[in-house]
């Protein structure tokens, strides 16, 4: 069963039209909702949540009727909004507390998983100062735990990384992929910055201009040909003058930091054949480089984000 399903589902704020009939499933796992700003991805979500009215279309969650049974539906999800919401006056403990009582959870397992989640997401004794004091990475934090206090199956992350700094960024990131790898959480995030999107999801919806532009599955082999990433030690002029003797094709590669002061160098190959690496090494051992890593490439996400508005182009 998908987690979320969505048929046909339009919304408009006057003569603009946020959403343009959009249909398709989100599967298990990560779902990275991806798309420029002002594609309708904070609506959809809104929508999704009951949070909006005049929509059309159908819209399920985990098998419930997200008009009819809209109730349940926020029950067993939690959503992270873009924007801040929140009484400055609180503190984050009875701020998430708070919200855990909404949710229906009883006073003192309200205040259990308050402690819990404010804990887990990293504010450690800030969850005892005013929610006006938080720094943004802080307040992104607190939005984090108030849409998990409840123990929600389904996460819907509205841009969670928005102002947080390198650091924050890959902490929160990290964050997200535990919930999802190590408790069994569903998650929809929200973004328009594919990079991050890359590092967590294991498909891609595409949204442009209210409409469905494609659903993508990340991290597959890619499918074109052979495709191989090597990044090598030495001088690779003969190198690749073995490998294209073998009727390989090659490019430069994106280096990992710190690859260019070692010497090395990254090469996209492509080479057809049943023993690929056995073609490669044996290329490195004739010309004398070392080959420090050889991995399949994967098709990037800005691969999949180009390909797919690429074929929107060819089929207008």
């Amino acid at each position: 069963m998908a987690v979320v399903e969505i048929r046909d589902l339009s919304k408009s704020y006057g003569k603009v039209e946020a959403l343009k009939g959009v249909t398709f499933d989100i599967g298990a796992g990560v779902t990275g909702l991806l798309g420029p700003n002002g594609a309708g991805k904070s609506t959809l979500l809104l929508c999704v949540l009951g949070l909006l009215e005049g929509w059309h279309g159908q819209v399920s969650v985990l098998g419930l009727d997200a008009r009819a049974e809209g109730r349940e539906v926020r029950r067993r999800v939690g959503f992270m909004p873009e924007a801040d919401c929140y009484l400055p006056e609180m503190s984050g403990i009875q701020a998430v507390r708070h919200l855990g009582r909404l949710g229906g959870l009883p006073r003192a397992e309200a205040l259990r998983r308050a402690h819990e989640v404010l804990w887990h997401v990293g504010l450690g004794e800030a969850v005892y100062r005013e929610i006006r004091e938080y720094s943004v990475g802080m307040r992104q934090r607190f939005k984090l735990a108030q849409a998990l206090v409840h123990d929600p199956e389904v996460l819907f992350l509205d841009e969670p990384l928005g102002g947080l700094d390198p650091v924050g960024r890959d902490e929160l990131l990290d964050l997200v992929r535990d919930l999802a790898q190590g408790h069994g959480k569903h998650v929809v995030w929200s973004s328009h910055i594919l990079p991050e999107v890359q590092k967590v999801a294991n498909q891609v919806v595409i949204l442009e201009q209210g409409l469905f532009r494609g659903i993508a599955e990340l991290g597959e082999p890619s499918t074109e040909g052979s495709v191989w990433l090597a990044e090598v030690e030495g001088d690779d002029r003969v190198f690749r003058q073995r490998l294209e003797m073998r009727g390989a094709r090659l490019a430069s590669a994106g280096q990992e930091a710190g690859a260019a002061l070692w010497g090395r160098r990254s090469l996209r190959i492509e080479l057809e054949g049943e023993d690929v690496p056995r073609q490669v090494y044996a290329a490195a051992i004739d010309s004398g480089v070392r080959v420090r890593r050889l991995s399949r490439d994967r098709e990037s996400l800005e691969t999949v984000f180009h390909r797919l508005l690429d074929h929107r182009e060819e089929t207008r």
